[in-house]
């Protein structure tokens, strides 16, 4: 089935839905546990339990809402319509997170679990819809591809904007009170958040329509089972979306308590992150057309181990530039790999078919999303309870212990989940000779997958 080239406008407002969805990551990867912590109020615990709550939830109301895209359609096509619906309480969802009431302790805590679990159900009722709509843009490879550029870029916009601007303006807003600050500061990211979905609603346009896999949940979950590839990576999925979490929610506590960061440098610090991390990806695409991208993952990842040993001697507390060096080092080894996990994921798919004569491509991404989010719930808890452990007191002059386990949790802790997912790769065998191999002995298709279903980048 042809479908005419989409339009610049279009792939714009297609990335912008990711600079929606992005504004509520990039907050919880970057800042929701050093707000919760330091200017909610939240003990540590809690705080993990709360994380852990949120992604159990996640495991019922992702493939939930897929079941609803596949079965619901309406006058403004499949997709599109809960950009439409959903966004005006989705961004209200995301002010109301980061506003800090006047209640006691326990009232706060239920507050915290509220609006956190509300923000969970909102964000899952627009990226599920969100990962699906490329599908059905185009049934053009190429420009799904040209899509997907627009998207990554405008993601990485929306990180931008709240690892830079956040910290500084909830500073300068605050006044004498910081929450009131943050408060305000969310509230504008939340009302972008708000414009850019219906942006994306209101210039873009469903034209393909996917026959629904009717395959019966037990027989695709029996297909899936037997993808000894897929399973490797939902097992590489859930190992480095641990290590990636764990030091990203520190990452704010290590600017401030470890190198004595004002929001000035609290800013710049979380964007030397996202820096590398674009830069990462435009390497990523250079390198693998000159080299095996299995290697490329396998060793990168093993690299970011070598990293975090060596970052973990060689800083020391307040060494600034140095902790900016490696930092930015770090960041840009471990999201080498992201482009081609991904693209993995397709391939999997694929060998799928090969092996069992049988594809199952929607639940296969569905269940990669599910260890994802999976991995997000623990490394969250895993947080919390560390903190814990360290003897974290929010606002107050860190002991050498506590900056010691901040500084752990920033390189080593987080580096051996990298390292486990390096070796993992090991056992994944699909490189593009093998899937070359596949294709020209006629065991896959020579087609675009009924469904494209990436998890929104960060």
């Amino acid at each position: 089935m042809h479908t005419p080239k989409l339009t610049v406008l279009e792939k714009v407002g297609f990335g912008a839905g990711d600079m929606a969805v992005n504004v509520v990551i990039s907050s919880m990867f970057l800042i929701v546990a050093f707000f919760y912590t330091d200017i909610f109020g939240l003990k540590p615990t809690h705080m993990g339990v709360l994380f852990l709550a949120a992604r159990m939830i996640d495991a019922i109301t992702d493939p939930l809402m897929g079941l609803i895209t596949d079965h619901y359609k309406s006058r403004f096509g499949r997709f599109r319509p809960y950009f439409l619906y959903m966004s005006v309480p989705f961004g209200l969802s995301v002010f109301l997170m980061f506003s800090t009431p006047d209640w006691g302790y326990n009232a706060k805590l239920i507050w915290a679990y509220a609006t956190y679990i509300l923000v969970t159900l909102m964000f899952t009722s627009v990226t599920i819809p969100y990962i699906s709509l490329i599908g059905v843009l185009t049934s053009d490879p190429q420009e799904r591809l040209s899509a997907n550029g627009y998207r990554l870029f405008f993601a990485k916009i929306a990180a931008f904007l709240v690892t830079i601007v956040v910290p500084i303006m909830a500073a300068q807003w605050a006044g004498d009170d910081l929450a009131t600050g943050y408060q305000a500061a969310m509230g504008v990211m939340a009302g972008l958040a708000t414009v850019f979905l219906l942006f994306c609603f209101f210039t873009t346009t469903e034209r393909v329509e996917h026959v629904i896999d009717k395959k019966p949940l037990r027989e695709q979950v029996s297909l899936l089972l037997q993808n000894d590839q897929w399973l490797i990576l939902c097992a590489v999925c859930f190992t480095g979306t641990l290590g990636y979490v764990i030091r990203n929610s520190v990452a704010a506590y290590y600017a401030l308590y470890y190198l004595g960061a004002d929001a000035k440098m609290l800013s710049a610090f979380l964007s030397t992150g996202v820096i590398a991390a674009i830069l990462a990806m435009v390497a990523s695409t250079w390198i693998t057309k000159r080299y095996c991208k299995v290697q490329l993952f396998r060793w990168t990842q093993l690299l970011v181990g070598v990293i975090s040993v060596a970052m973990y001697l060689a800083v020391g507390p307040g060494d600034v530039l140095l902790a900016f060096v490696f930092y930015f080092a770090l960041s840009f080894v471990v999201d080498l790999h992201a482009p081609v996990f991904w693209s993995a994921i397709a391939e999997a798919v694929d060998y799928g078919q090969a092996k069992t004569g049988k594809r199952v491509s929607g639940l296969a991404f569905g269940g990669i999303s599910f260890f994802q989010k999976a991995g997000m719930g623990v490394a969250g808890f895993v947080v919390g309870i560390l903190l814990s452990v360290f003897n974290y007191e929010a606002g107050a002059v860190q002991t050498p212990y506590t900056l010691t386990g901040i500084a752990l949790m920033l390189s080593l802790i987080s580096g051996v989940f990298h390292v486990i997912m390096g070796l993992l790769m090991f056992k994944y065998r699909i490189t593009d000779s093998y899937y070359n191999d596949m294709k020209a002995r006629g065991l896959i298709a020579d087609e675009a997958p009924e469904y494209l279903s990436e998890a929104p980048q960060v």
